[in-house]
C-alpha cells in the first residue's frame, strides 16, 4: 500500500481535504519510477473516482504527462459494492467479500500490486494480513483534524523498517514490511 500522511498521522483533512498533499518534482519523479515498475493499481471506490476523474484528462497530461500515461495504462482494480461501471481504461471492478477476493488475487501469478489511498480498504487488508509492504509518505505539515490513516485497526501487525528515503522538500518515505515471525 502507498499513502501520504501529515506529520500527525492524517491522510485526509476535514471534509476529505487532500490539497495539503501536493507533489513536487522529486516526489513526482519517484511516483513515475514506481509506476514504471508495471504493477497493478488497486483502489476503493472513492479513491478510484478521484483518480479516474483526473488522470485521463488533458490537465493531468499537461501537469505530468509521464505519470498520466503510466496511471492510464496500468491495470487497475476497484473494490466496490456500489460501482456498476468502470470507464477508466484497463479497470475491472471486484465486488463481494474483498478479503476473500484479494486472497484469490494474491494467489495468482502476475504483477506486483499497489493499493493507493483507499483508507477503509487499507484498514481491512491490514487487519487480514494482506499487505506485504506499507509505503507511507510523510508530508511536513500538521492538520488540526482529519482522518487517521489506520483508523479503527484492532490487530496491529508487527512491522520492520525495510527502507526509507528523505526528499529535499522535507517529505520522508517510510517503507515497512511484516516482521518475520
Amino acid at each position: 500500500m502507498f499513502n501520504f500522511v501529515s506529520l500527525n498521522g492524517f491522510f485526509k483533512g476535514p471534509k476529505g481535504d487532500i490539497s495539503w498533499a501536493h507533489g513536487d518534482k522529486e516526489t513526482d519523479d519517484y511516483a513515475i519510477e514506481s509506476a514504471r515498475s508495471g504493477g497493478m493499481l488497486l483502489f476503493g471506490r472513492v479513491t478510484y473516482e478521484l483518480m479516474a476523474g483526473f488522470w485521463p484528462t488533458p490537465a493531468a497530461y499537461q501537469i505530468n504527462q509521464a505519470l498520466a500515461e503510466e496511471m492510464n495504462n496500468a491495470d487497475k482494480i476497484v473494490f466496490s459494492r456500489t460501482l456498476h461501471k468502470a470507464d477508466w481504461i484497463n479497470t475491472r471492478i471486484v465486488k463481494g467479500n474483498i478479503i476473500e477476493e484479494m486472497k484469490k488475487i494474491k494467489q495468482t501469478p502476475g504483477k506486483d500490486m499497489t493499493l493507493l489511498g483507499s483508507g477503509t480498504i487499507i484498514n481491512q487488508f491490514a487487519e487480514a494480513g494482506l499487505i506485504d509492504e506499507y509505503q507511507i509518505l510523510i508530508h511536513p505539515v500538521f492538520l488540526a483534524e482529519g482522518t487517521p490513516i489506520f483508523h479503527g485497526i484492532t490487530k496491529s501487525p508487527n512491522l520492520r523498517l525495510a527502507s526509507s528515503r528523505i526528499f529535499k522538500s522535507g517529505k520522508v518515505l517510510l517503507c515497512y514490511e511484516p516482521a518475520a515471525k
